[in-house]
């Protein structure tokens, strides 16, 4: 088979959850451009509805927004059983969902990411979305791709699944240090978690065809504050955050044929900032 036959994706479903955020779309939209059908899972449905028409119009395949809380077992499993009375198969998962709290430069008075503040709240709740919808999503269409003796997980980790946060990107000249704002602690524990899902998942499921491996982006530029994105360059070797649109070679060679003999890799994609 030729490498373009390997890329090529028709008719395979793809779950892509937090489907409706920034990268959600731009995982979809390769699927898509394959000829899969991606379903945005997502739990703005709304929102993820309106970005699957504009995909469907734009490809020309039946993409699909649906609603999905992936910390709920059972709504997991109903999706999976809507998808396989709809297309009678499911054939990829990228979990892709995740709380990002961004980081208040703003307010002289926000300290609530530091460690020493952070929330058992916020604690929870974001290892829920980030780390057990992943298991959860992975138990359940892991299990059925596992049956159906094919299939493949994408876990969407980070640089920050690699390396620590630096914390002085955040810094705000003149305010005292227990006031500094940080990168939350959940988001890197979530995304090195991640790396620990792939490689159990990957030499559990091996022997039935199924496929695990993570992608590590860097940032995409999306309109932080310049001063944040000058002091970020610094840190990474291209000397800039990444397009949207640059992930999509990595995401269809993972999920394709093409990397058919790939299991447990974890991927950086992140202009060379983990290598310094």
């Amino acid at each position: 088979m030729d490498s373009k036959k390997r890329f090529d994706l028709s008719n395979r479903v793809a779950v892509i959850t937090g489907g409706a955020g920034l990268l959600g779309k731009e995982h979809a939209s390769i699927i898509a451009e394959a000829g899969g059908i991606p379903i945005l899972a997502d739990v703005k449905e709304e929102e993820a509805k309106k970005k699957a028409q504009e995909i469907s119009k734009k490809f020309k395949v039946p993409a699909l927004g649906v609603s999905a809380d992936i910390t709920n077992k059972t709504k997991v499993e109903q999706l999976l059983k809507k998808l396989i009375k709809k297309f009678q198969r499911v054939d990829i998962l990228i979990n892709n969902a995740a709380n990002d709290p961004k980081v208040d430069r703003k307010n002289q008075h926000s300290n609530w990411s530091r460690l020493e503040n952070f929330s058992l709240e916020m604690w929870e709740k974001d290892l829920a979305v980030g780390l057990t919808g992943p298991f959860i999503c992975s138990q359940v269409f892991g299990t059925y791709m596992a049956k159906q003796g094919s299939g493949v997980i994408l876990n969407i980790s980070s640089d920050l699944g690699l390396i620590g946060p630096d914390q002085r990107l955040y810094e705000i000249e003149g305010r005292a240090p227990e006031e500094q704002p940080v990168k939350p602690v959940t988001y890197p524990v979530v995304k090195t978690g991640l790396i620990g899902l792939t490689r159990y998942l990957a030499t559990y499921w091996a022997s039935c065809g199924v496929r695990i491996n993570a992608l590590c982006p860097g940032g995409v530029d999306a309109g932080q504050p310049q001063e944040f994105k000058e002091r970020l360059y610094s840190k990474i070797p291209m000397g800039r955050m990444a397009n949207k649109e640059e992930y999509h070679g990595a995401v269809l060679f993972m999920v394709s044929d093409e990397s058919s003999y790939m299991n447990g890799a974890i991927l950086a994609i992140d202009g060379g900032r983990t290598c310094w």
